[in-house]
């Protein structure tokens, strides 16, 4: 089966982990750190947070910006649950924003008409970057800084990317920006993520929530210090520390990155090329912006969309669907009355992620528009 998302490991890789497991400190040492510089100077950002997943770091986010009971948090809607599931881990209340059609990304239109109707105003906004494809981060920061609201980007799909010659990760329109570490990012840690912001305060408060709210940092103690063993639990905080092992793995994967991000573009064009005269709906593409390409979507025919998904995984095309409406799932059905939003479902209806990643050779990428193009052409379509 051709994987849609594949991690590479090399030889560089293990020596990495090996070495930091010889390490005396597996755990909070110092190749955490060195990550954590590392993705922060890559980001042009001035903090960085590394924790055991990209879930964890939203988390940390949202209790850094003091989201709680009471608060609304608006989310983009397709996505993983994840990128809402962490606002109602604080205890918020969750809302979706409708997307713009061509690019699966909130709408930036469809937020400033929600914001102008709504009867309560969210204290956050997190915008998902889909597939690696940067939103319209300026116009949404905009309404969001004219309303006061925070924002969060989601990016775990989206290091290395770009957005108007700004890096993904700077903050420039953000308070902070998340990225993740699984294996089918563009860099994996196993499991890992990383909350970045310009921030010390808010860099500060997530550090301390993903360590069990404790804090060892004399500045930040509410009480007086008694010596060296002191610490202070300041919050009800969790145990979202990145170990060694996995930061020493990052830390080989990102000399990789440019490159591999690079590699992305150059099979996207490939498919461009190959399918661009086919009936099928190609992932949009902006000069403003430069796509990290985590998930290569297309649109195809709603009524047909099963078949061809059907189809293709008989022919050992590993296709998926990202992602079903978070407001589709039973669990969102029971706690809120969310409405169908129109582009989300006109999206829905017709994606089909097919396989982009390093891992993937140029003839299985090959294989893959073939026999795209072969079904498309057929009678049984």
């Amino acid at each position: 089966m051709i994987p849609y998302g594949r991690q590479i490991i090399d030889e560089d890789d293990i020596k990495a982990v090996v070495e930091a497991l010889k390490s005396p400190l597996i755990t909070q040492g110092p190749i955490v750190k060195q990550f954590e510089n590392a993705v922060a100077s890559y980001c042009n950002v001035k903090h960085a947070v590394a924790v055991n997943s990209g879930t964890a770091a939203l988390h940390v986010a949202c209790l850094a910006l003091g989201i709680g009971k009471g608060d609304l948090v608006w989310v983009s809607p397709i996505t993983f649950v994840a990128s809402a599931n962490c606002a109602l881990y604080c205890g918020a209340d969750v809302d979706f924003v409708d997307i713009d059609y061509d690019t699966g990304n909130m709408s930036a239109s469809a937020l400033k008409q929600k914001l102008r109707t709504a009867t309560r105003l969210p204290k956050a906004i997190i915008v998902v970057h889909l597939a690696g494809l940067p939103a319209d981060m300026e116009e949404i920061s905009c309404l969001a800084r004219l309303y006061g609201i925070k924002i969060i980007e989601d990016a775990c799909h989206a290091l290395g990317a770009r957005y108007k010659g700004s890096i993904t990760g700077d903050c420039t329109y953000s308070d902070i920006t998340v990225f993740s570490f699984h294996p089918v990012k563009a860099i994996t840690t196993a499991e890992g993520g990383m909350a970045v912001t310009n921030d010390q305060i808010i860099s500060d408060r997530m550090r301390m929530f993903g360590s069990h709210g404790i804090t060892r940092d004399s500045s930040l103690m509410e009480d007086r210090c008694e010596g060296d063993w002191y610490y202070e639990q300041q919050h009800l905080g969790y145990n979202y520390r990145m170990p060694e092992i996995n930061a020493a793995l990052g830390l080989s994967q990102l000399k990789h990155l440019d490159q591999w991000i690079k590699t992305r573009n150059d099979y996207a064009d490939f498919y461009f090329e190959k399918l661009a005269d086919s009936p099928i709906e190609l992932p949009a593409r902006l000069t403003d912006r430069y796509c990290a390409y985590h998930l290569f979507i297309i649109k195809v025919t709603s009524e047909k969309r099963k078949l061809i998904f059907d189809n293709l995984r008989k022919s050992s095309i590993g296709v998926n669907v990202h992602y079903i409406p978070v407001y589709h799932q039973p669990y969102y059905q029971k706690i809120g009355k969310y409405t169908g939003l129109a582009n989300t479902e006109k999206f829905y209806q017709k994606i089909v992620t097919i396989p982009l990643c390093p891992a993937v050779t140029q003839e299985e990428l090959n294989y893959v528009s073939q026999e795209i193009r072969e079904m498309l052409s057929s009678k049984l379509l």
